[in-house]
């Protein structure tokens, strides 16, 4: 069977199923039109013709005469004989339904008081997880800025790596050091600065003097310490320490 683009002319060929999926309405690949291909359908398709003939939108609905089958199940629902309404219920009984769906609504609004609720105990129990995860801390952000909140940070100290380190005299203060270090995030989020503990130790790796220094001791700007350590961004400490003298020979660092 064939029809044609009213828009651009095309004809097509086009199989009964096809007609059949969308009642008629197809679209033209060529200019992307949507049309009925009902109203140019036509067996065969005519030798030189360059538009197919549209058919008559209000012609008379054709009767069909020529019946092939009719399924038993169908039959048998014609077959079946019509029953009457039951009886209404008793008052003891409308009474009691009543009772029970008002009973099913009670149930109802308090799940949908305590879901929320719910909800949000999960979070808070998930939520150095979710600080931590991108689309998620980005969901939380938009949430934050619409009730002007400010989240935390995300804090993972296993995604900060220690890049370098070095000890050396002071240059200016007697019997102490300067202990440097270069520190990288690898999460996938910014994260607070971490409170770093430095331990120092002898030829026997027995402690000598241990610190921790907490970000707000190590890190004099507060714009650097509220923004954090970018994601996959790297920077550099420094720590004055009092030196422990010549048996301090290793040094470790470890971040909380």
């Amino acid at each position: 069977m064939y029809t044609q683009c009213p828009e651009c002319l095309t004809i097509y060929m086009i199989p009964p199923e096809a007609l059949a999926q969308a009642r008629g309405s197809v679209v033209c690949t060529h200019c992307t039109a949507v049309f009925d291909a009902l109203r140019t359908l036509t067996a065969d398709l005519p030798v030189g013709v360059q538009r197919l003939a549209e058919h008559e939108s209000g012609a008379t609905v054709p009767d069909l005469t020529l019946p092939i089958m009719r399924p038993l199940a169908a039959a048998k629902v014609a077959a079946r004989p019509a029953v009457a309404d039951p009886a209404p219920a008793p008052e003891f009984a409308r009474a009691h339904r009543a009772k029970r769906a008002s009973s099913g609504r009670v149930w109802k609004g308090g799940i949908a008081l305590l879901l929320p609720l719910l909800l949000a105990q999960l979070a808070w129990a998930q939520r150095q997880e979710l600080l931590q995860n991108p689309i998620s801390r980005a969901w939380l952000e938009r949430g934050c800025n619409f009730l002007r909140c400010t989240l935390p940070l995300a804090h993972d100290a296993e995604a900060l790596v220690l890049l370098s380190r070095d000890v050396r005299p002071h240059p200016s203060v007697p019997n102490a050091l300067i202990i440097s270090a270069t520190l990288r995030n690898d999460a996938d989020v910014a994260q607070a600065f971490p409170t770093v503990e430095i331990t120092l130790t002898d030829l026997d790796e027995q402690r000598i003097a241990m610190r921790r220094f907490k970000p707000g001791e190590y890190l004099g700007d507060a714009r650097t310490l509220n923004s954090g350590l970018a994601a996959h961004g790297s920077t550099a400490l420094v720590f004055e320490v009092a030196d422990p003298g010549k048996n301090a020979v290793a040094y470790e660092f470890k971040f909380l």
